[in-house]
């Protein structure tokens, strides 16, 4: 039987922080066991914008984010079974974990500690109880990103989104950019669950309905999704009879919240918060089972992946001391703080009086923009320099980054996450879009290759933002 010092069950954001911060406190023994076929987690499918304003003071693109921390695993050499399944894990000592792999079979190895960083997971349809058959065209709205952005598959071309969250307010941007028509978004609550700035730059700037207070009550077509019933709700959420609506659509995407990804947590034995969802634990991060700790997502659903790194980073170290040190008393137990669920709800009319949602981070700062006689503008509302210029920009030639993906040809995988290198023009979106998908380049890939010159005619170049090697199997 296998024996390290530690495993690390996850090798997404929470997983690879974990396992580098108890390498920086003297164990280097470390196993990271990954279901996926790399490490990343689900980074790896989160191609846009947004990540890393604290960790590392600049915006990155998901890919992007989990290569700073691949490259430092890679460096310390920290080992990693890939396409591994944890299936079981119990603590004591010494801890074991049984994983199974198509190379090995199922086999167990033991270790002093284990770190759970499974993620979450997305909530299904069965937990919304929307009447109708169940006919192909029902996606969550993460099971969508994947088939687009890591597989380079379209799941339909006419959707509907239930649910306002920012994974859904994002793959409603990143399926109008691969040419579907998203009719709308439906919140059931009064208010979006999503960020500010994800209003503004994948609804507003797309032309996008959003209608707060409805719901999907009705999914129609038995084969394929044919349409779907929207009804408003009334203040108990309760569908308010005769303002049905019939959509056509032949996608639903299912944009509802996430929970975190506990059935190793609890077939392990530890105990679970009512609150968060997540393992019961200590200001050590340690679970209610001796030798176990959690963090991330499967802990509690994080706002940034920022703050999962972060965490995460102290676990570690709390395992690696756990491993030198050995048991402390377990002490009382302590519940993460939880960010209060964002209740954005956005000024109506706010364009036509210059007002502004600031797309610069995720604060989203109201700003008004009054213009002068001679032509200059006053600028309040701000809270940084950010936002002033974010402003300026808006009224008078707004800016976006385009983030998408380009098809590779002798590649272990389709095609490659890709941005611009910095903001081109507002109207210059499509142009870019067609010249994007137009585009096969060859394997190997890095980050940073600039794959597209002068996109559009922008004098801005279109570069990887995730590495694509070559096929390391037949065919």
């Amino acid at each position: 039987m296998k024996t390290v010092e530690l495993i690390v069950v996850g090798g997404g954001p929470a997983g690879m922080a974990a396992a580098i911060a108890a390498y920086e406190k003297g164990v280097t023994d470390i196993l990271i066991l990954e279901r996926d076929k790399e490490l990343g987690g689900i980074l790896n499918q989160c191609i846009h914008n947004g990540f890393g304003l604290h960790t590392f003071k600049e915006e990155l693109t998901g890919p992007e984010y989990a290569v700073r921390y691949i490259d430092k695993i890679q460096e310390k050499k920290i080992p990693s079974l890939l396409n591994t399944i944890a299936v079981d894990v119990q603590g004591g000592m010494p801890c074991t974990v049984t994983a199974m792999n198509k190379e090995q079979g199922m086999f167990t190895i033991q270790a002093k500690a284990v770190v759970l960083a499974m993620g979450c997971r997305e909530r299904p349809r069965g937990a919304m109880n929307i009447p109708g058959y169940r006919p192909a065209g029902i996606y969550s709205a993460g099971t969508a990103q994947r088939y687009v952005n890591i597989e380079g598959r379209m799941p339909g071309r006419e959707v509907v989104v239930l649910g306002s969250g920012d994974i859904g307010l994002i793959m409603a941007r990143r399926m109008t950019l691969q040419g579907a028509k998203i009719k709308l978004v439906a919140e059931i609550m009064p208010y979006s669950g999503g960020l500010k700035r994800n209003i503004v730059q994948c609804l507003d700037d797309y032309g996008i309905p959003l209608k707060l207070s409805h719901t999907v009550t009705q999914i129609h077509g038995k084969d394929r999704v044919e349409g779907v019933t929207v009804s408003r709700v009334d203040e108990t959420l309760t569908p308010i009879p005769g303002t049905e609506e019939f959509v056509k659509c032949d996608t639903l995407l299912l944009s509802c919240g996430l929970i975190p990804e506990n059935e190793l947590s609890r077939g392990a034995g530890t105990k679970i918060d009512d609150v968060t969802q997540g393992p019961v634990v200590n200001a050590r991060l340690e679970t209610t089972v001796q030798g176990i700790f959690a963090c991330g997502n499967v802990l509690h659903v994080h706002d940034l992946v920022d703050n999962v790194s972060k965490e995460a980073y102290e676990a570690g170290s709390f395992a690696a001391d756990y491993i030198l040190n050995g048991k402390e008393d377990w002490g009382e137990a302590v519940r993460p703080k939880i960010p209060e669920k964002t209740k954005c709800t956005l000024p109506e009319g706010r364009d036509a009086r210059g007002q502004l949602i600031c797309i610069g981070c995720p604060v989203g700062c109201l700003i008004t923009a009054q213009k002068k006689e001679d032509g200059s503008f006053t600028i309040t509302g701000n809270s940084c320099k950010k936002g002033e210029s974010y402003a300026r920009s808006e009224m008078t030639a707004p800016m976006r980054t385009v983030t998408s993906m380009i098809r590779v040809h002798g590649g272990w995988g389709p095609v490659v996450p890709v941005k611009t290198a910095s903001e081109i023009p507002k109207g210059k979106i499509d142009a870019c879009m067609e010249e994007i998908k137009a585009a096969v380049i060859d394997a190997p890939v890095k980050v940073g290759d600039v794959l597209i010159e002068n996109v559009a005619g922008t004098s801005v170049a279109v570069v990887a933002t995730g590495n694509m090697n070559k096929k390391s199997y037949a065919g």
